[in-house]
């Protein structure tokens, strides 16, 4: 049996001002999936996913043509709080941004901006959070430093436990290991495989490699467009479209 369609995106154009970044995107991404969004520079790739929690809203001049549904429902539904939405669809960035504030703080912001007042819900939910986030055993003992004495690695980690704390339904993250070392690539990575367990998670990988290690279904796009998506092993070993198998094997990119 086919899992479930999480998010559903049907036909998707966006526009900066007069010019189109998004040209008709269909795609359907399962729960509890890891779905790595792979191309080149200029591939559409950040705006779909700021497409997905209505950050492009923030943009001047920004508009879309489309769907996109969340458990069936349209995000863009008047009914629907922004707020909760991004609730539910976390997003990490690749560049670390912690709040000016202690480790403990920084995961606990949102927990408490959310309305919860028991210290003790707080505290353990901000352990859980990074625990997922593979940050626990490295700051236990130091929760009431500042967020930015962590290394970039563990600073990019405690964005991801940010976002976790908050038990999203889906996590974004654009190219969050672009700039760190391999051993902090590899806890992220980690982590991921267990987050999918409960929580769809959509990559936009900061290399090829890092999409062939850690997903369970690839997309490829070029130029604003869906070139073509499949499962993990088809996409790097036997991809259908001439242009996926040049970028996939460093012709170009």
């Amino acid at each position: 049996m086919p899992k479930q369609a999480k998010i559903k995106i049907d036909n998707l154009n966006f526009f900066y001002g007069k010019k189109q970044a998004l040209f008709d995107l269909n795609m359907d991404i399962s729960a509890n999936e890891v779905l790595s969004i792979i191309g080149p520079a200029s591939s559409g790739i950040t705006t779909l996913l700021r497409s997905m929690n209505r950050l492009y809203e923030l943009i001047p001049g920004a508009r879309r043509e489309g769907e996109i549904l969340l458990d069936g429902k349209s995000i863009f539904d008047a009914d629907v709080s922004v707020t909760d939405l991004r609730r539910r669809f976390g997003m990490v960035f690749d560049i670390p941004t912690p709040l000016p504030m202690t480790i403990f703080d920084n995961v606990a912001y949102g927990l408490r901006l959310k309305g919860e007042k028991s210290r003790e819900a707080i505290e353990e939910d901000v352990k859980q959070a990074l625990i997922e986030a593979a940050l626990w055993d490295e700051v236990s003992e130091r929760l009431k430093a500042p967020a930015s004495s962590l290394s970039g690695g563990q600073q990019q980690r405690l964005c991801i436990a940010r976002v976790l704390a908050l038990q999203p339904e889906v996590i974004a993250l654009d190219r969050p290991c672009s700039g760190l070392d391999p051993i902090s690539t590899a806890k992220i990575e980690d982590s991921l495989t267990h987050l999918k367990e409960r929580i769809t998670i959509i990559l936009a990988p900061h290399n090829v490699q890092q999409a062939g290690r850690v997903s369970d279904r690839v997309a490829f796009m070029l130029s604003g467009k869906l070139v073509e998506e499949g499962k993990n092993e088809d996409i790097f070993a036997y991809p259908k479209d001439p242009r996926t198998h040049d970028y996939v094997t460093g012709r170009f990119g």
